[in-house]
């Protein structure tokens, strides 16, 4: 089956237009996203700063300009890219999936590695409900559009129980997410360090889980 298209990006944060980046512009662009993910993270959005956020990023204070407007405007960016590589690392984790349920247990795991790497996820996602609800909207409802999508598409086939699929991508959504909170975010070893990976046997279990929430009950004929 086709993995659902999480790659795909409905709606967006209104920002002023400018002309497209050169290559040497894009990387110096996604440099300094890359900076903003830590300041962000580690500061919060209030106590962060365009100064500190150039320092990270070791570029000076007017090349900031050339590429962001403001504070709230990296930060909604940050949101945006954030979006677009937690969906791609799902979809590409989802490609040759031989079902859906298969294409689910995928799926959580490139999720979760990629929250694994990139903790700063939940905390930016949370400040985006103060900071710019806009975004906080638009980085769950990319997300569920193609859960959706192809949960729908399972179901034409017979892999997935007949229920709403909207009600059932909010769900899933939310089960990654505080599981991820729970047990990669707050998680912490003996010396303070914080887990590559989401345990085995809690992954175990989400799966358990998810199948029997999911799969078609005994009695169904398949169209």
């Amino acid at each position: 089956m086709s993995a659902p298209d999480f790659n795909s990006t409905p709606g967006k944060v209104d920002a002023p237009q400018r002309k497209p980046l050169t290559k040497r512009g894009l990387a110096t662009r996604t440099k300094l996203l890359t900076a903003a993910e830590k300041v962000f993270a580690d500061l919060g959005y209030h106590e962060a700063s365009i100064v500190k956020i150039t320092e990270q990023a070791s570029v000076g204070l007017g090349t900031f300009y050339l590429y962001f407007e403001s504070k709230q405007q990296i930060f909604e960016a940050l949101v945006e890219d954030l979006n677009r590589r937690v969906r791609h690392s799902m979809a590409q984790a989802m490609e040759g999936a031989p079902d859906r349920l298969a294409a689910e247990r995928a799926g959580f795991a490139g999720f979760f590695r990629f929250t694994a790497e990139h903790p700063a996820l939940y905390r930016v996602v949370r400040e985006a409900e103060f900071v710019s609800p806009q975004s906080l909207e638009l980085h769950y409802s990319r997300i569920v559009d193609g859960y959706v999508e192809g949960l729908r598409k399972a179901q034409a086939v017979g892999e997935v129980d007949d229920i709403d699929p909207t009600v059932a991508a909010w769900a899933l959504m939310g089960l990654g997410e505080l599981i991820g909170m729970r047990y990669i975010l707050w998680e912490r070893d003996a010396d303070g360090n914080p887990p590559t990976e989401l345990p085995p046997d809690v992954f175990e279990d989400l799966m358990r889980f998810i199948n029997n929430a999911l799969a078609p009950r005994p009695g169904k004929d398949k169209p």
